[in-house]
């Protein structure tokens, strides 16, 4: 969540500062955290606060949601829930160690879930998509770089200070930042996914449901079963409790089936696993059981989520071989209008000349015969002059990349798109643009990328569209707004009209991008390289 120009009041973690809207989701976020908070508990121990932590899980849903900018209020919202639950007590002392180890894990987890939102929106800039950019991909990663990046946080003041832990010596210090580690990396994949899907499914329309097979839920079962029945075999003759075969499992069920399946088979093997943990266990057996938990938490919802990412490459990928089949149908109706074209703007030509002159002649006469070479004289201009515009349109030396102002540019856009406005009983808005700036563009397709982008903003959006130009020494960027409430995040997917403007930009040297903002705001800005100042 996203190399374009960002409104400066957002700044890296947007603007900071949560407005009205964010504050049911963080009213409902400091209930769900003092819940999780005390379930996780269950699984507790000494120098470490648990060995699931269910309330990491919410923390990062909240994040990826509504973006990184809440990442202060998260945390100042955890420093009040940690302060009611008598964890923070302000003049105790001590206390500001305290309430600084409260807030840096959501510190930590805002600063990743910024980070591979940043890598992404670069990743998806150009042309190509590498597959870790591509949905669900990015939360895979946040997912496990964020329970690392806490770790990493707390492993000066673990060092510095141990008596904010009560741990001391090497040993019991990694273990204590190993159960840290695994308690939020299971507490993540296990509670961060469903949290997502639930919010997508009721604030997006129902996208399109991939029913599998009954043979599929027999592949499914029986590779569980499989590694249910081999696991237990092994600890009846005394082997302990490997995770390769859970671990196998999920793997193929993720890579066969996608990251809910193999969600759903990760959630089975912890209800396996967390019973033989809630005990009176000694310490290392409890963290190695966890520890292969969170192995196969891992390898399952990173093989689901390779899963999904490239079903979606492939449908992609089909779209746009689609697309390039109609531009070669295009191409071939194109070399046949110009044709037709060159055939009949000749004679056109002779007409209109022929109508004039006759209504030249017949200027004097009164009556009915100079109204009708009037209005043949009229009739056979427009169409010659119609028939030369198709014939500039279709012709070679529109295909030439030329000096091109924007402002005329815009203007050829606002012409197109005005009958779609008025159909969609819609506004578009049109900010002042500047007579200088200048780019080297093909008019037609660049217009033509513009223009789809203005027609998705339209089928969208909820109000009016915005379109604003603004230039720096270097480039020009273009930005086409509109509030879009019901529609799913920047990082869920492009359509194809977006796909085309993103080629077509990408053949002029420019970038593509969009972002939503925490007000429901879809901005795309086009950046194209700026040729110089009018002359």
């Amino acid at each position: 969540m996203p190399s374009f120009p960002a409104p400066r009041s957002a700044g890296p973690f947007g603007a900071l500062l949560p407005d009205r809207r964010d504050a049911g989701w963080l009213l409902g976020y400091a209930v769900a955290f003092a819940l999780s908070h005390h379930v996780a508990a269950i699984w507790g121990g000494q120098g470490y606060y648990s060995l699931l932590y269910p309330a990491a899980g919410v923390r990062l849903a909240l994040l990826w949601r509504r973006g990184p900018r809440l990442t202060l209020a998260v945390a100042l919202t955890e420093l009040v829930v940690q302060g009611l639950n008598g964890i923070v007590v302000p003049g105790a002392p001590g206390w500001i160690v305290v309430a600084s180890g409260v807030v840096r894990p959501p510190i930590a987890y805002g600063a990743v879930v910024w980070l591979v939102r940043r890598l992404t929106t670069r990743a998806t800039a150009g042309a190509a998509t590498s597959s870790l950019a591509t949905a669900p991909m990015p939360l895979s990663l946040a997912a496990i770089a964020a329970p690392v990046a806490a770790v990493l946080a707390a492993l000066p003041y673990a060092i510095w200070l141990p008596e904010l832990t009560g741990v001391r010596g090497l040993q019991p210090l990694i273990a204590s930042l190993t159960a840290f580690a695994v308690g939020d990396v299971l507490g993540v994949l296990l509670i961060a996914p469903p949290i997502l899907w639930l919010v997508e499914a009721t604030q997006t329309p129902a996208p399109h449901r991939i029913r599998h097979s009954i043979a599929a839920w027999g592949e499914a079962g029986s590779v569980l079963l499989l590694a249910i029945v081999v696991s237990v075999a092994l600890v009846r003759t005394g082997l302990g409790l490997p995770p390769t075969p859970a671990l196998l499992a999920v793997a193929w069920i993720g890579l066969r089936f996608g990251r809910k399946a193999g969600w759903c088979a990760i959630v089975l093997f912890t209800a396996l696993v967390l019973p033989l943990t809630t005990a009176s266990v000694p310490l290392p057996d409890r963290l190695a059981l966890h520890m292969s938990l969170a192995s196969i938490a891992v390898v399952g919802y990173l093989a689901g989520s390779f899963a999904d990412a490239q079903a979606r490459a492939r449908a992609d990928l089909a779209r746009r071989d689609r697309m390039l089949f109609q531009a070669e149908r295009l191409k071939t109706l194109r070399a046949m209008s110009v044709a037709v074209i060159h055939e009949i703007s000749q004679p056109l030509s002779t007409l209109a000349i022929e109508a004039r002159h006759l209504h030249a002649l017949t200027a004097a006469t009164p009556g009915e015969v100079a109204d009708t070479a009037a209005l043949i004289d009229r009739k056979a201009a427009a169409l010659s002059t119609l028939v030369r515009r198709l014939r500039r349109f279709g012709g070679r030396a529109v295909d030439e990349p030329s000096a091109l102002p924007v402002r005329a540019l815009i203007a050829t856009v606002a012409a197109i798109v005005e009958p779609e406005v008025r159909a969609a009983r819609s506004d578009l808005t049109i900010g002042a643009i500047n007579p200088d700036w200048i780019v080297t563009a093909q008019e037609i397709e660049l217009a033509q990328a513009i223009v789809n982008l203005v027609r998705n903003a339209l089928q969208a959006g909820d109000g009016p569209v915005t379109l604003n130009v603004a230039a720096d020494a270097d480039a020009v960027h273009l930005t086409i707004a509109n509030r879009c409430v019901h529609r799913p995040a920047p990082h869920d997917g492009m359509g194809v009209g977006t796909l085309v403007a993103q080629a077509i930009v990408a053949a002029h040297g420019g970038t593509l991008t969009r972002w939503t903002d925490a007000d429901s705001m879809v901005r795309a800005t086009l950046t194209l390289p700026r040729t110089g100042a009018a002359t």
